[in-house]
């Protein structure tokens, strides 16, 4: 087992060095390795997870091609522009909002350089509001309906009788207050922007002389504020089909009556808000395969289809030695739990992979599905090494040099707001479960 799990930790830090599809493709080399090399029987590829997160992909991508992201961006930088003084507060309830609402973290892209601005305009430390609006564009989502991690764990947990609501109503509160308690801890990071060396040093040598940073206005505003729409009561009607038992149809199969799964209803409601968009929007299709949703999210895809595939087979095939080994700890502290998801995150670059490739194990040892929910913000830990692309973008825009990487790789920008919002979050989580 040991050497198995060598195997898979080399598949999983060598795809995560070469990024993109890497880390699904080294998930197939890994799982070739426990299948032909050692014997294990493949599980069932995580089929019903892929097909959720494409379907819910082709509408943020059908939105983002008719200009709905774009309007949200411009939306942002006008609330930005008029409450400047309070751009640490504003930036990370913003990126909070937009990962929530089309369900990846990348959409944040378009909102750091005025984030940056902005703080800059107003001799605020850019270091502060940047740091943490990166931080809650990940905590976000562990908190959307329509998440490829979100969709991982409720598929997860659908033989627990747990409901879409269920999650919600835990992750929600729990990470909003987590980020804006980060925000609080952020308005104090650093000295004063005017006093920092490095603004000071860049500032003599003309380095922040740059044309100012504007957002250009939708060309067809009517189109993206359709898409826009569709895509929300999409996203209303999943949280209400998924909260309300009774409303999901209902047929009979070799005599016993079969509620519709929502994995299902997912998959039928997010490819017909796409084709919504793109219909009445007259948006073409090809469009919204170039955009960066798409990409991102069919990179995820892929992660999960490979990672997760060799994560369930080396788990199944081990699982009686495992739970022997570690059962007795975690059913008295199963917060460590936590732990694990955290760190495996930090490896995997992906909240989705990680929930699918750990939290079988979790289930298998009789951790509470609850607990398991008030630990589902824990996956947010791949801001632990700074070198995930929404962590490297936002250095690159603070131009004043604050948000940075420190000496000693770890003492960097967005640790303390990380680690804050996600203790917080997992903190709160295990209170409200006790509420509930």
């Amino acid at each position: 087992m040991v050497l198995q799990l060598a195997f898979v930790l080399v598949a999983i830090i060598v795809g995560a060095r070469l990024g993109g599809i890497g880390l699904g493709v080294m998930g197939g080399i890994g799982l070739a390795v426990l299948t032909f090399g050692f014997g294990l029987q493949p599980t069932s590829p995580p089929i019903d997870v892929m097909l959720m997160i494409a379907a819910v992909i082709s509408a943020a991508s059908c939105m983002q091609a008719a200009g709905g992201l774009d309007y949200l961006v411009k939306l942002a930088e006008q609330l930005l522009r008029r409450n400047p003084s309070h751009v640490t507060i504003l930036s990370p309830i913003v990126t909070y909002l937009f990962t929530f609402v089309a369900g990846t973290g990348h959409v944040a892209y378009s909102v750091l350089p005025v984030i940056a601005e902005v703080a800059k305009e107003t001799n605020i430390r850019p270091e502060r509001p940047l740091g943490i609006a990166v931080i809650a564009s990940q905590q976000a989502i562990t908190a959307s309906p329509i998440s490829a991690a979100t969709v991982a764990l409720l598929g997860l947990l659908a033989g627990f009788d747990v409901s879409l609501i269920d999650i919600l109503k835990i992750t929600v509160p729990a990470t909003a207050i987590g980020v804006l308690v980060g925000a609080l801890f952020s308005m104090k990071v650093g000295k004063e922007l005017t006093d920092d060396p490095e603004y000071r040093k860049r500032l003599a040598e003309g380095y922040l002389d740059v044309p100012k940073v504007e957002i250009e206005d939708v060309r067809n505003k009517r189109n993206a504020v359709l898409s826009v729409w569709v895509f929300l009561l999409a996203t209303v009607f999943i949280v209400l089909f998924g909260s309300f038992d009774s409303w999901r149809p209902s047929f009979t199969v070799e005599g016993k009556t079969v509620q519709l799964g929502m994995s299902y209803i997912i998959e039928i409601i997010m490819l017909s808000a796409a084709a919504l968009i793109l219909l009445l929007t007259r948006t073409d299709g090809i469009k919204a395969t170039q955009g960066s949703v798409f990409s991102a999210g069919m990179q995820a895809v892929i992660a999960i289809f490979g990672i997760a595939w060799m994560g369930d087979t080396f788990l199944q095939g081990n699982m009686l030695l495992l739970t022997r080994s570690i059962e007795g700890i975690v059913s008295e502290m199963p917060w460590l739990f936590g732990i694990a998801l955290f760190i495996m995150s930090i490896l995997l670059y992906s909240q989705a992979a990680t929930v699918r490739a750990l939290m079988p194990l979790g289930i298998a040892l009789g951790i509470s599905p609850w607990v398991l929910i008030a630990l589902f913000p824990a996956v947010n830990g791949y801001f632990f090494i700074p070198n995930y692309p929404t962590v490297v973008a936002a250095i690159n825009f603070d131009r004043t040099g604050t948000t940075r990487i420190g000496k000693y790789v770890l003492n960097h920008s967005f640790m303390m707001p990380g680690m804050v919002a996600t203790v917080v979050a997992i903190g709160l989580g295990l209170l409200f479960i006790r509420l509930y």
